[in-house]
C-alpha cells in the first residue's frame, strides 16, 4: 500500500510542467523552439537564468517532494520508487499531452533527499565547475554523473544500484527522444524564441 500510494503522489507531482508553465509566462513554447524539449535545460536556452530558474528549482522540487513522500510513508525503498514514478510523470505527464523532459532535474531532487551527503558534495562540485571557465554545463554533468560515485562513499552498495537504475530511466527518455534530433524551430517552420533570454 505505501508503495502503491507513493508512487501516485509522485507520478502526480511529476506530472505538474512547471518549465512549461514558467516558459509560457514568458510567451515562450518549448515545445516550438530550441530542441523541443519541455524542461529546464531549454528553458534556460530560451529564456536565460534570470527568467528561467524557477524551472530548474520547481522540476527538482518534484523529485525531491517525492523522495520525502516516499521515506515518510515506508523508507528508503519506497522513497526510490517514489522518485522513479515522478521521473516518469515528468517525462510522460498526466497534465500535459504525455509530452515531457528528460527527467535530469527531477532525478537531481530525488538524490539529494535519499542521499543527502552525497548530494551536497555533488552540488558543491557543480558550484565549483560553473565557477570556472568550463561553466554549468560541464559542472551540471560532474555533479549527475559523479552522484553515484560519492554515493558509493556514503551509502550502502544496494542503494547505488537503485540510484543507476533510476539513471537508466533518464537514459532510456533520452533514447526514445532519439528519432527527435532537429531542432523543434526548424521542423516547425520557426525560428527559436531566443530573444526573451537577457
Amino acid at each position: 500500500m505505501a508503495y502503491a500510494l507513493a508512487c501516485i503522489v509522485g507520478y502526480l507531482l511529476g506530472s505538474v510542467p512547471v518549465s512549461l508553465v514558467v516558459a509560457r509566462r514568458h510567451g515562450v513554447d518549448l515545445y516550438r523552439t530550441g530542441d523541443g524539449n519541455p524542461g529546464a535545460w531549454n528553458a534556460r536556452e530560451q529564456l536565460g537564468w534570470r527568467r528561467a530558474w524557477p524551472a530548474f528549482i520547481g522540476d527538482a522540487l518534484k523529485g525531491l517532494l517525492a523522495a520525502l513522500a516516499g521515506l515518510a510513508l515506508g523508507g528508503i525503498w519506497v522513497g526510490y520508487a517514489a522518485v522513479a514514478a515522478a521521473m516518469i510523470g515528468h517525462a510522460f505527464p498526466a497534465f500535459a499531452g504525455l509530452r515531457g523532459g528528460k527527467s535530469v532535474m527531477t532525478f537531481v531532487g530525488g538524490a539529494i533527499a535519499l542521499a543527502p551527503l552525497a548530494g551536497a558534495i555533488a552540488l558543491v562540485l557543480l558550484a565549483a565547475f560553473s565557477a570556472t571557465r568550463l561553466g554549468f554545463a560541464v559542472g551540471a554533468r560532474v555533479g549527475v554523473f559523479g552522484f553515484p560515485l560519492l554515493q558509493l562513499a556514503t551509502s550502502p552498495v544496494e542503494h547505488v544500484v537503485a540510484t543507476g537504475a533510476l539513471m537508466c530511466l533518464i537514459g532510456a527518455r533520452f533514447a526514445l527522444s532519439g528519432g527527435r534530433t532537429g531542432r523543434a524551430s526548424a521542423a516547425s517552420g520557426d525560428k527559436p524564441t531566443t530573444s526573451a533570454a537577457p
